[in-house]
C-alpha cells in the first residue's frame, strides 16, 4: 500500500502539429505503425506524428516530443553520424553507450549554441538537427588524415 501524496497523473502529450491529443498505442493496435514491439508510444494519428516512451517507465513518460516523419529522419541521420563518436568514447572511457550519446549531444549543443541545452536527441528541432549534423560532419572531415 501506497502512503503519503497520490502521484498525479502526467498529462496527456499534445500533438507539436496539429494541436491533438495523442492517443497511447502498443503493439497489435490498429494506429501502431511498427512490425515489431518496439514498446508503447504516444502517436497522434492525425499527422502520424509519434514518440517512444522511457523504458520500464509505470507511467508511461513520453521520451520528448511528437515527431513527424521529417523530425524523425532529421534525428535518425544525426544519430547515426553521431554513432563514430558515441563508440569511440565507450571504448576509450568505458562509459556506456547512453551517456556517451548523450555527452555526445550536449557537446554539439553547446558548441552551436542552442538554448536551452537539450537534455537529448529527442529535445532537438528539426533545423537543430541539420545544423547539427553538418557540424559532426565537418569535425569528422577535419579529424580524417589528410583532412
Amino acid at each position: 500500500m501506497r502512503v503519503g501524496k497520490p502521484v498525479k497523473a502526467l498529462p496527456q502529450p499534445s500533438c507539436d502539429y496539429c494541436g491533438s491529443r495523442a492517443l497511447l498505442v502498443r503493439y497489435g493496435d490498429d494506429s501502431y505503425p511498427y512490425r515489431g514491439d518496439q514498446g508503447p508510444l504516444w502517436i497522434c494519428t492525425a499527422c502520424q506524428a509519434w514518440i517512444g516512451v522511457y523504458a520500464r517507465s509505470k507511467h508511461n513518460v513520453p521520451l520528448g516530443r511528437l515527431a513527424d516523419a521529417a523530425l524523425r529522419e532529421a534525428k535518425s541521420n544525426l544519430h547515426d553520424a553521431l554513432e563514430p563518436l558515441v563508440a569511440g568514447k565507450v571504448r576509450r572511457d568505458g562509459v556506456n553507450a547512453f551517456e556517451a550519446r548523450a555527452k555526445a549531444i550536449r557537446w554539439v549543443a553547446i558548441e552551436l549554441g542552442f538554448e536551452p541545452l537539450p537534455g537529448s536527441i529527442h529535445a532537438l528541432t528539426p533545423e537543430q538537427c541539420e545544423q547539427a549534423l553538418r557540424y559532426v560532419e565537418a569535425f569528422m572531415a577535419a579529424r580524417r588524415p589528410g583532412g
